[in-house]
């Protein structure tokens, strides 16, 4: 039975702040530059100024300035989609989910209880959190994951619902968020970093929410027909032998964790049971 105390302080992982204040910086430093290209043309090297390349460098400056509003359009066009395509869930359309939601949100200080969406994932496993306007967040749940995990292992539907709720906590879907890295979120390797840190931060909250859902995290690895027949102890010990150079960098530019790792971690941090934590640390390019 999962603890039902509230999450005073939603947990992080230790870089992400740190991280989101780099690329906030960085942005700052784009928005400075592009804005240079459409008026001043003081960064424009001499040699280009008054030739066809000025032109190009301008409108690609332009174009690049027009992610923010595009963001914001885009938001509401999402929202709008997901009503018009999903089944919205109430206190009455499955209510035991939604009293999980319900619960969730309340135990990590949220104001409001989030929309709550169940949608056709033809065969994809997914779910995902998202905001329209300044305040409308909602959570979206791929009836993939809700047909699999809802009946014979209802922890595990638990889990992906905490960690998408931790998403609207920790304010990683909050317009304000993503405008601040706009620019410098589209920075190769930079980018996909700051999202493997939100997705650690978000477990956290997850496991911590119910610390019984790492079915959750086996059927995302193992896929919809095997997850049930898969040895969890097997499975965290792998992810605990995860590392070395070549599974740093072809971690770089993704924007989630391997997820084995990722079950690894929740157990070595006792939110999923108890892992050896006495195994050897991380490599330096496995920082995310």
């Amino acid at each position: 039975m999962a603890d039902h105390a509230a999450i005073k302080h939603p947990l992080r992982h230790r870089a992400e702040i740190p991280t989101f204040v780099i690329m906030v910086l960085l942005n700052i430093v784009i928005l400075l530059i592009l804005i240079d290209f459409l008026v001043s043309l003081a960064l424009i090297p001499p040699a280009l100024r008054g030739t066809n390349w000025q032109a190009v460098w301008r409108i690609a400056a332009g174009a690049i300035i027009l992610i923010a509003p595009a963001l914001m359009i885009g938001r509401q066009v999402q929202r709008a989609s997901i009503r018009g395509t999903a089944v919205q869930l109430s206190r009455t359309q499955f209510p035991d989910l939604y009293a999980s939601m319900d619960d969730f949100a309340a135990r990590l200080g949220l104001k409001h209880t989030p929309g709550f969406y169940l949608a056709n994932g033809n065969g994809t496993l997914n779910a995902f959190a998202a905001q329209s306007g300044w305040t409308n967040n909602y959570v979206v749940l791929s009836n993939e994951l809700f047909a699999n995990l809802r009946n014979d292992n209802r922890e595990g539907t638990r889990f992906i619902l905490g960690h998408e709720i931790a998403h609207i906590r920790l304010h990683h879907v909050a317009l304000w968020y993503n405008l601040v890295i706009c620019y410098s979120q589209l920075i190769p390797v930079l980018g996909p970093t700051l999202s493997r840190l939100r997705e650690y931060s978000c477990d956290r909250n997850g496991a911590a929410l119910e610390p019984q859902g790492e079915a959750g995290l086996i059927l995302l690895a193992a896929g919809r027909y095997a997850a049930e027949n898969v040895a969890a102890s097997e499975l965290v010990e792998q992810g605990k032998h995860l590392g070395g150079f070549w599974v740093g960098i072809s971690q770089l530019p993704r924007s989630h964790p391997w997820t084995v790792r990722r079950l690894w971690r929740l157990h070595q941090l006792s939110l999923f049971g108890r892992a050896d934590t006495a195994s050897k640390a991380p490599r330096p390019l496995d920082v995310a």
